[in-house]
C-alpha cells in the first residue's frame, strides 16, 4: 500500500467530503445488526459498571494532578459521515493545541511526522499521569458511553477527526458503512505501532468482513494486546 495512503478530490474541503462520502456510503446491513447492538449494549453496560471503581479514581487523579476538565470531548467521524464527541480521560495538558502549534514552529521535522501519522510518537502534550492512562488503555473507558448511545460499536474502525477523511480516499466508503468502534483489527495488530497507511488498511478489511464472530475474537484478544500495553502511545 502506497505510504501516501489514498487521494480524493483534494480541492473539496474536510466537510464536502465527508458530504459527498456519507451519501454515497452503502446502509448498514440489517443482518446482524440487532445482535451487535445487543451485544454492544449489553457488554459495555457491564463493563462500565465493573470498571466504575477504575472510573471515579482516574478521574479524581487527573482533577489533582492536572488543572481542566476531567474528560476530553473531540469531534470525531462516525458511520454514515455523522459526527459526534468522542469521550476520553484527558490525558493532555489544556493548552495542548497552542504547545503542539508551538512545536511546529520550533522543530518542523514534527510537522511532517504528524502530517504522515496523526500522531506524535514521543508527544510533550501529554502529562505523566496521561502517559500511563495511554498505555493501560484506561484514558478510553469513557467510550463505553459512546457504545451506549450509540455512537460506536465496542468493534469497529478506529474514531477518526474530520481532517483525517481525505487521508482515505475512496475508502472512506467502507469506514462509513460501520461504526467506529472501542476496539478493532487496528487495537489487536499493533496499534500506534503501524503505519496510518496500515491502519487504514485495518478498517477497510473489518468494514467489508465484519461478522458478530468476528467481533467476539477481536474483543478477546483485545484482553491481552491491552494488558502487554503493545502499540500503545
Amino acid at each position: 500500500m502506497d505510504r501516501t495512503v489514498f487521494t480524493m478530490a483534494p480541492a473539496l474541503s474536510d466537510q464536502d467530503l465527508i458530504t459527498v462520502a456519507s451519501v454515497l456510503a452503502q446502509k448498514p446491513s440489517s443482518e446482524g445488526k440487532l445482535a451487535k447492538r445487543v451485544l454492544d449494549i449489553s457488554l459495555a453496560t457491564f463493563m462500565l459498571i465493573l470498571m466504575l471503581p477504575v472510573m471515579l479514581l482516574t478521574a479524581l487523579a487527573v482533577a489533582i494532578t492536572s488543572p481542566g476538565p476531567i474528560l476530553f470531548k473531540q469531534e470525531r467521524v462516525g458511520c454514515r459521515g455523522r459526527s459526534f464527541a468522542c469521550l476520553k480521560f484527558r490525558s493532555m495538558r489544556v493548552d495542548a493545541e497552542h504547545r503542539l502549534i508551538t512545536l511546529f514552529k520550533e522543530r518542523p521535522e514534527l510537522l511532517r511526522e504528524w502530517e504522515c501519522n496523526q500522531k506524535l510518537q514521543r508527544d510533550p502534550r501529554i502529562t505523566r499521569l496521561g502517559a500511563f492512562l495511554r498505555i493501560s488503555s484506561i484514558d478510553e473507558l469513557p467510550q463505553l458511553i459512546n457504545v451506549i448511545r450509540g455512537d460506536m460499536s465496542l468493534v469497529g474502525p478506529r474514531p477518526i477527526v474530520p481532517s483525517e477523511v481525505p487521508k482515505y480516499g475512496r475508502h472512506i466508503l467502507s469506514y462509513f458503512s460501520v461504526k467506529p468502534g472501542l476496539t478493532g483489527i487496528w487495537q489487536v495488530t499493533g496499534r500506534n505501532d503501524s503505519t496510518y497507511a496500515r491502519r487504514v488498511a485495518a478498517d477497510v478489511i473489518y468494514a467489508r468482513s465484519h461478522s458478530l464472530w468476528l467481533d467476539m475474537k477481536i474483543i478477546a484478544l483485545t484482553v491481552p494486546a491491552v494488558l502487554t500495553g503493545r502499540g500503545s502511545c
